[in-house]
């Protein structure tokens, strides 16, 4: 391990080389430290952990990690003035760690960085930098604040996720090392956000707007920040992170659905054979695919299911598959700016085109997916609100997102369930949520259905309170009714 320093101030060198120092390298290195601000850091391979003023900054401990440099420090050095760069004078890096990366020449770093917020108590957010590997410059590809209710799991082959809200990033450190240390300052900046209750949209963590604001790093490394694990249907440029490596079938049937969906776009599916674009399908794979012959007709099924065009549901809610998600033209088309992917296993296919919300489900009896339905609510609002569309889909557009649509249905116009249902039904024939779905659309029912109580039984006791409401009322059930129901509610 080895002992570093970076300077922050006055001023970042204009040199071409960065104003880091080695603890012990000399007198003219003491003289500069001390007419500028730096800060020291303790390096292991692929981490560099932050050191407060006072804590082994000392000449005596600067010599005894000095003599590992070339062993640990490396590049880090380096890195870490530069990150400075793109850091506000008040926040501070709590801890850099090198990630793995599919793209062997990028260099990525997660770093966790701190500041004292408005209440006077430390808060922390999670940057993903990136390294260009021609000139050395830096970029942000991710912003993750670490809230109240952020967890982070290991995913058991050296790496780890950290959650929250709706959204689940994954890292995998260069080494156990590193691994540890990163471990060990998120829990502590996440024990913080417990201990005081940080959540959006309070006077926590206002700070983050500023980074959220700098992410410039080219669009296939914001994917790879926003890649997720088990996923089946990668968009084009995704890297397929933190699984097993492939059989040499597996990758051929991978190769197949990809080649078979180009294919059927481009044929009238009603004047040709499954025979003939199994020939074509060998033609553009150049291989003989007779013992995938089951699996290309099963295919075909799969893909002619999903190849309808969405459903129009609502006038700003369309409902479909995996197909309609990835099918650029159509959703352009359609108007939909928003995509809500209720599913684990298919990937967000246009992040830089679209926006995005994921509930990562599976159609399966033990989801709860009535513990999304409120999110789900306000993303399809917020659609609304811009004037703008929704396309809700799942794997096939009848289950998970049937159900999600059916519960947005229910609580926008308030409707109970079978009206609800009927209507989704109506539109799209093929909707048909799984038993477990339709018990929590129950229950969602049961939900409404007190909520409004509860609010009815607030308005008659202010409507006892406040005799100024009871002409209000009258004029509600007469002709200019509907401007004093706005009224009454506006009240």
């Amino acid at each position: 391990m080895a002992l570093v320093t970076v300077q922050r101030s006055p001023t970042p060198s204009t040199s071409s080389s960065p104003c880091v120092s080695e603890s012990g390298s000399g007198e003219d290195d003491r003289r500069s430290q001390s007419r500028s601000i730096s800060e020291s850091f303790l390096t292991v391979k692929g981490a560099a952990l932050f050191l407060p003023r006072g804590n082994g900054s000392s000449p005596s401990s600067g010599s005894r990690f000095t003599q590992l440099r070339s062993k640990h420090a490396g590049d880090i050095q380096q890195h870490l003035q530069t990150m400075f760069t793109l850091l506000r004078p008040e926040d501070n890096i709590k801890l850099a760690v090198r990630l793995e990366s599919v793209h062997t020449q990028i260099t990525r770093y997660m770093v966790v960085v701190s500041t004292n917020g408005r209440q006077d108590t430390e808060e922390s957010v999670v940057l993903g930098m990136d390294f260009s590997p021609f000139d050395s410059s830096c970029s942000v590809g991710m912003v993750l604040p670490l809230w109240s209710d952020t967890l982070i799991h290991l995913d058991g082959d050296g790496g780890f996720s950290v959650s929250t809200g709706n959204r689940i990033h994954v890292f995998k450190p260069v080494s156990v090392q590193a691994m540890w240390s990163a471990l060990q300052s998120l829990h502590k900046a996440c024990e913080v956000a417990r201990c005081h209750n940080y959540f959006p949209g309070s006077l926590f963590l206002t700070w983050v707007s500023y980074y959220q604001s700098r992410v410039s790093s080219d669009q296939n490394r914001i994917n790879e920040w926003n890649a997720m694990q088990d996923v089946e249907s990668h968009r084009a440029d995704s890297p397929v992170l933190f699984s097993d490596v492939p059989t040499e079938r597996e990758r051929t049937e991978r190769q197949i659905k990809t080649s078979l969906r180009e294919i059927m776009m481009q044929k009238d599916l009603e004047n040709v054979t499954s025979k003939e674009i199994r020939t074509e399908l060998e033609m553009s794979m150049t291989c003989n695919l007779r013992e995938f012959k089951e699996f290309i007709d099963n295919e075909m099924i799969i893909i002619l299911r999903q190849m309808d065009s969405p459903t129009e549901i609502f006038d700003h809610v369309f409902l479909g598959s995996e197909w309609n998600a990835s099918n650029l033209e159509e959703l352009q088309n359609s108007g939909v700016q928003y995509i809500l992917n209720v599913t684990r296993e298919i990937d967000n296919f246009f992040p830089s085109l679209f926006e995005y919300h994921n509930i990562r489900v599976y159609d399966e009896e033990a989801t709860d997916l009535l513990a999304y339905w409120n999110d789900t609510y306000k993303f399809i609002t917020r659609a609304k609100k811009a004037g703008s569309k929704c396309l809700v889909h799942c794997k096939m557009g009848i289950s998970r997102s049937a159900a999600t649509v059916i519960a947005y249905a229910m609580k926008e116009y308030g409707w109970d369930l079978n009206k609800a249902f009927d209507y989704v039904k109506e539109r799209r024939t093929v909707t048909k949520p799984n038993p477990s779905f339709m018990r929590q659309l129950e229950e969602y029912q049961g939900i409404l259905v007190a909520r409004y109580t509860i609010s009815l039984q607030r308005f008659y006791t202010r409507l006892r309170q406040d005799a100024t409401l009871w002409p209000v009322c009258q004029r509600a059930a007469g002709p200019d009714g509907q401007q004093a129901q706005t009224e009454l509610l506006l009240r």
